[in-house]
């Protein structure tokens, strides 16, 4: 695969919350494998080619921005699903920035291929692994988020893990589990974050 394929469906020249203590540019890669019921970025969930400039042009801007950003990252939807992930990431570090990636954990084989051009991970856990079907609406999926979770521990990349929290999806005692299952792999608790209202298309979290 090429740079140039990866579907692209927005980008932001300059974030500072995508990355932690980072200033960044953001690719928003085109759709997701899950779908999520608290998704704020459901325009970006189909597949396709995405809304977003073509990354050739992305990669012209951040050539110009060398030595003001400190690094690029790839979100979502969800980048893995791009096969051509590992050649972006390999032509951003070629500009000599960061590379960063927003992931849910799908694709544990295409995670695996390119953890070694990452060098910081936000991963998104949606709930106890036994639980995540009535998250994703995606048989299976927590099974595949666990094994790359845990593919992510062992390489040591660093991460940030993550869980948005609605309490209708949520309840304490299911975040104390999720904890529980995260420090028997070394991890601590994943930070919190709130359900934001804006995009988000289910009614009944909505009106809850």
């Amino acid at each position: 695969m090429l740079p140039a394929d990866l579907a692209v469906g927005g980008f932001a020249p300059l974030s500072t919350c995508d990355w932690p203590g980072e200033l960044v540019a953001t690719v928003f890669c085109q759709g997701c494998p899950f779908a999520c019921r608290y998704c704020h970025n459901t325009d970006l969930i189909p597949p396709g080619p995405g809304a977003g400039p073509d990354f050739g042009t992305i990669l012209a801007l951040l050539d110009k921005r060398r030595g003001l950003l400190d690094g690029v990252v790839f979100s979502g939807g969800e980048p893995t699903l791009q096969r051509a992930l590992p050649e972006a990431a390999a032509a951003v570090r070629a500009l000599g920035f960061q590379v960063g990636l927003h992931t849910a954990g799908p694709y544990p084989g295409r995670l695996v291929r390119v953890l070694p051009l990452v060098d910081w991970v936000g991963f998104d856990v949606k709930a106890p692994f036994s639980d995540y079907d009535r998250i994703t609406g995606v048989a299976g999926s927590g099974e595949r988020a666990k094994a790359s979770l845990l593919a992510l521990v062992e390489s040591g990349v660093a991460v940030d893990v993550r869980t948005t929290v609605h309490a209708s999806l949520l309840k304490d005692d299911d975040l104390a589990r999720l904890d529980g299952e995260l420090a028997s792999v070394g991890l601590g608790p994943t930070r919190r974050q709130p359900f934001r209202a804006e995009g988000c298309r289910d009614a009944e979290l909505l009106a809850g």
